[in-house]
């Protein structure tokens, strides 16, 4: 008779259908389903003017979240988006004293 060890990720208390051998892809796949469901609530709360139902948003969050290594490589070399009216009049704007001074040898 053998003995296998099998690691299954709970969310929510409930078991998901999916079993795996090595724990390590058993935590992989739980940060990649944490990771889903954070981008799912960024989609939901970043106020697109598209309509979206909340099994596209899923799949979309899901598949992103899946692909991360290829997202983050395309997304790599992007800059932030212009800043605000309010940024550039002055009053975000960091003190010449708040700044990092170099430190010395």
């Amino acid at each position: 008779m053998a003995v296998i060890t099998k690691y299954v990720v709970v969310r929510k208390g409930v078991e998901l259908d999916k079993e795996f051998r090595i724990k390590k892809e058993a935590e992989a796949y739980d940060q990649m389903l944490d990771a889903a469901e954070n981008l799912s609530a960024y989609i939901r709360d970043a106020g697109l003017d598209i309509d979206l139902d909340a099994g596209t948003i899923d799949a979309i969050s899901v598949f992103l979240a899946k692909n991360g290594p290829e997202v983050t490589r395309i997304l790599k070399g992007l800059k932030p988006v212009a800043p605000t009216a309010k940024a550039t009049s002055g009053e975000d704007k960091p003190t010449p004293a708040a700044k990092a001074k170099p430190k010395g040898k």
